[in-house]
């Protein structure tokens, strides 16, 4: 049991840390960029409390990685005006950007914290409970980036992808909002179930996870030897 919840946290923590992070980059660079909603609704906060929803963001990926599965989890969004900003056409896919920028530059703080902790040749409990820690926040990093670009609502990609299409198209593509949930557990949930080889996980974004997930070990062995 002990254990368990050993590993629980060392899931948690970083997950929070991660989505918080994640949300209030989109805040920031919304204000940036004319629209100061999340600034005016106080998100532009790093107190978790004013973005853990306690579904998406504690119990779900709990009990996900507790059961071995993918681990993906939300935050209470950031609210983002896009009437207000300066360009909303490429001040939304701005926004939409920075989330996973944000979480890639963090699996790289990740990476250095880790290789400095490598480097401690006596690794007793509390510097394990680091590197797990560390380890487990840069992979999540990286997941949380990759996956928010998918190019499905409401995820980060798809403000991108709006952005990218023309006028037209990007009017039909913005129909596919409200439908973006279910859209999205029937593919990551109910598809894997009846059909696992086509898991949009397995198939779409751990590739690139692992392809980059290689690289920031990389630096991370880098740093533990420099």
């Amino acid at each position: 049991m002990q254990q368990t919840i050993i590993q629980a946290a060392a899931l948690i923590v970083p997950l929070v840390i991660a989505i918080v992070f994640h949300e209030v980059a989109h805040g920031m660079v919304a204000r940036l960029l004319g629209d100061p909603t999340a600034y005016e609704q106080r998100r532009l906060s790093l107190n978790p409390l004013r973005h853990v929803d306690p579904v998406g963001t504690v119990a779900l990926p709990g009990m996900l990685a507790l059961a071995g599965a993918p681990v993906f989890g939300w935050a209470k969004p950031v609210p983002v005006d896009y009437r207000r900003l300066k360009n909303p056409r490429l001040g939304m896919m701005a926004v939409a950007a920075a989330g996973p920028l944000t979480n890639l530059v963090l699996a790289g703080i990740g990476a250095v914290l880790l290789g400095l902790v490598a480097r401690n040749a006596t690794v007793g409990p509390v510097l394990g409970f680091a590197a797990l820690n560390l380890q487990n926040f840069m992979f999540i990093n990286i997941f949380l980036a990759l996956f928010n670009l998918l190019p499905i609502p409401p995820f980060d990609g798809s403000h991108i992808v709006e952005g990218l299409l023309p006028r037209t198209a990007a009017r039909a593509y913005a129909r596919l909002r409200p439908w973006g949930f279910p859209l999205l557990i029937v593919l990551l949930l109910v598809v894997p179930y009846l059909w696992p080889e086509l898991g949009l996980v397995q198939r779409v974004v751990q590739p690139p996870f692992d392809w980059a997930a290689e690289r920031y070990q990389a630096l991370a062995r880098f740093v533990a030897r420099a």
